[in-house]
């Protein structure tokens, strides 16, 4: 007996049917009266919901395709196959968030994910091949512009920023700037200029008052007094076959003799001038609690994204993608349950169109040799000359 499960009439004979007892694995058995055919009740939509749960929580678990089913992993892939075909997605709330933290993560060659959360949840991504304005842009038109906005200064955010959540105030993660100093200076820095900085740029991570946060600029600023001279020197090319540092382009006349030492110093000096280092400690902020890193974001979301693809390494790009987009979507505030995204298109999607290329046909004319003209090279007995 087929169909939704309300009939009460054999398929057979359309006689009145009665329970008779329950299979081994739970399910209702019904008997006809008359022909005495014997039948249980198969809901399609039931199957489906539950073929649509194993497959996420393979997704999301550690097990393999083998452990996470009856049947094996063959047959876990025969009957999810069309799961892949879902592609789960977050409806646009309007909801206007305190903070918001905004990352991009590299999962794979040449595809980027753009990923925003709000109070620990994802509430929106976007797929690009690198971290650029417009893929931003993407991003922010679906969620209304916060009050606050922690990144950590990737390319093209910055841009974006401006045309899109113009009033938004700009919160940089110290632990990035500290660790772009880190880069410039290295963690042992030869120069007492260097060290001097270094010192300055680790206690950005330890500032908790406003007070703290002008010492630091002031600090910053006798810095500059004190070697400024130094980040100004130049060094001039002698010679076309002179030494050039690595960054120098070929024919340059001079550059700046210490110049990551000047990228260090100017790298805080315009965030602080900017006023990006301390919207955390900002009075009309306190009621929202900023955070001044985007650790929720990278220790959070990223972390778990890498750890779901080595768990489950192997998949085509299009199928990683996929899991990636399943992670997201279960980690925002809400989700909708996973049977209420399916679809009649999901289930017998569309056949790929087959581009079938056309058979050339004889040569009507044409510059190659042919037996008949007696043109062609023959080898053997038939080549010896008479």
């Amino acid at each position: 007996m087929n169909g939704s499960g309300k009939s009460k009439h054999c398929d057979v004979c359309g006689s009145t049917l009665k329970r008779n007892g329950k299979t081994t694995a739970g399910t209702q058995r019904w008997r006809c009266i008359d022909c005495g055919a014997s039948s249980v009740r198969k809901r399609g939509d039931l199957a489906r919901r539950a073929e649509l749960d194993r497959f996420v929580q393979w997704l999301m678990g550690k097990d393999s395709q083998a452990e996470i089913g009856p049947g094996g992993g063959r047959t876990f892939r025969r009957s999810t196959q069309w799961c892949w075909n879902i592609e789960p997605a977050l409806s646009v709330t309007g909801e206007i968030h305190g903070q918001i933290q905004m990352d991009g993560i590299y999962l794979g060659r040449g595809w980027c994910c753009l990923i925003a959360i709000a109070n620990g949840h994802v509430i929106g991504w976007q797929w690009c091949d690198t971290e650029k304005s417009a893929a931003w842009l993407a991003l922010m038109e679906l969620i209304p512009a916060p009050r606050a906005v922690v990144i950590d200064g990737g390319s093209g955010l910055a841009s974006a920023l401006s045309r899109a959540w113009p009033e938004t105030r700009i919160q940089r993660c110290l632990v990035h700037v500290q660790r772009n100093v880190r880069t410039y200076l290295t963690l042992r820095p030869r120069t007492d200029a260097g060290r001097a900085l270094r010192r300055i740029s680790l206690a950005l991570t330890r500032l908790t008052t406003t007070e703290e946060a002008a010492a630091w600029v002031q600090a910053l600023n006798q810095w500059n007094t004190e070697h400024g001279d130094l980040i100004k020197q130049r060094t001039y090319q002698q010679g076309p076959a002179g030494f050039r540092p690595a960054g120098v382009r070929s024919g340059q006349a001079w550059w700046y003799t210490h110049d990551r030492l000047r990228k260090a110093y100017r790298l805080m000096e315009r965030l602080a001038k900017n006023g990006h280092l301390f919207t955390y400690l900002h009075p009309e902020l306190s009621d929202v609690g900023v955070d001044s890193t985007t650790n929720k974001i990278e220790g959070g979301v990223n972390t778990h994204l890498r750890a779901l693809l080595r768990n489950h390494r192997g998949m085509p790009p299009a199928h990683a993608k996929r899991a990636v987009e399943w992670w997201l979507y279960t980690h925002s505030e809400k989700p909708a349950e996973a049977h209420t995204l399916i679809r009649p298109e999901h289930l017998k999607p569309e056949p790929k169109a087959v581009h079938q290329e056309e058979r050339p046909g004889p040569e009507t004319l044409g510059t190659g040799y042919s037996p008949e003209e007696g043109l062609w090279a023959r080898k053997g007995w038939a080549g010896r000359p008479c």
